[in-house]
């Protein structure tokens, strides 16, 4: 053993063997413990007998599709029976598909994304049904618990690395055609919020209108025409709040060959993460999310609830993970992706 070939002769030396054997030890402990994802899978009461709903506002991105796997397999795992619609990005498919559950009477709903004012009166009424709601990246005062990223600090990292990038000067362009969505909203807030102490960084108006459907082509559009526009050392930066428009933005600075120019984002789709890991591509950054944990921890909370406990927190954050060029490639190890995968 490794404790056997370390024997010194004076009173400091023994001390030392007795941390190092007890550090062995408390390894082994570790060791022959569970993961922690693992404890935390048998830690979650069953919900065998229970339906619960699931409503999304899409499943056409990369985060939405995960965010609703997540829920899905986990509810199964736990022997529950899922009630999952998507609501195609429309408010009034997701609304009419709120209708439905709530004439099913499931035993719980889960919301994922979708504009919060439009949804809010109908997320009241499921309250007012006494059916227990919690949401997915909706900040709603009728839920009992969101399960999100912290999006104020993901705001906050991603524009201090854009400041750091940038040198504190410079011009941006920004995406900021959903602010009603809640999360997108805390992005935008504390990016303004920390450039309001950079006053050499400007953002140029008007701001630009990010769609949906076709984000990647309209994005692709609007920035080849701004570059036309706006000649090489007048742009620095392009900021989005969610990077199916950093696609679209990345392509048409680097069929321009505006080099001068980087592009910064949150969710960390895998196309995304690997333009980021690319040494030539313009994606400086993105704020990669965790989705189908998040989806995953959603369900874990409707379950405990449903077996008695009134603990919850109103919120329960998920670790969101900032990828740069430097550790594109780590990230992408610990996120499980493969290039555009």
């Amino acid at each position: 053993m490794i404790i056997d070939k370390f024997k010194p002769k004076d009173k400091e030396g023994k001390k030392c063997r007795r941390i190092l054997a007890g550090l062995l030890a408390a390894i082994a402990i570790v060791f022959a413990l569970p993961s922690l994802a693992e404890q935390q899978n048998n830690d979650v009461p069953s919900l065998k007998g229970k339906r619960i709903g699931i409503t999304v506002a899409g499943t056409e991105h990369y985060w939405d599709l995960k965010a609703y796997q997540g829920q899905i397999d986990e509810v199964k795992r736990l022997g529950g029976t899922p009630i999952a619609l998507d609501g195609g990005r429309k408010d009034a498919q997701q609304i009419a598909q709120i209708q439905t559950l709530l004439a099913q009477k499931p035993d719980a709903i889960i919301e994922t994304l979708g504009t919060a004012s439009v949804l809010e009166p109908w997320l009241k009424r499921i309250r007012a049904a006494n059916i227990p709601l919690f949401t997915v990246d909706t900040a709603s005062p009728s839920s009992i618990n969101v399960t999100t990223s912290d999006n104020f600090y993901i705001g906050e990292q991603l524009a201090l690395k854009l400041v750091n990038d940038l040198h504190g000067e410079g011009n941006i362009l920004v995406f900021n055609g959903f602010y009603g969505v809640p999360v997108v909203a805390m992005r935008y807030d504390q990016l303004r919020a920390v450039l309001k102490w950079y006053p050499k960084i400007n953002i140029i108006q008007p701001e630009l209108r990010d769609v949906i459907p076709n984000t990647v082509q309209d994005a692709y559009g609007q920035i080849g025409q701004l570059l036309n526009k706006y000649p090489k050392g007048s742009v620095q930066a392009i900021w989005a709040g969610w990077d199916v428009p950093q696609i679209g933005a990345t392509q048409a600075v680097d069929a321009a060959g505006r080099t001068e120019i980087k592009t910064y984002a949150v969710d960390g789709s895998p196309d995304v993460v690997s333009l980021v890991k690319d040494p030539k591509s313009s994606a400086a950054a993105v704020i990669a999310q965790q989705p189908y944990l998040i989806g995953k921890t959603a369900v874990q909370s409707v379950a405990r609830y449903l077996a008695g406990d009134r603990s919850l927190p109103p919120a329960t954050y998920v670790p969101a993970i900032l990828v740069t060029k430097e550790n594109a490639a780590e990230v992408q190890k610990t996120l499980g992706q493969s290039d555009g995968k």
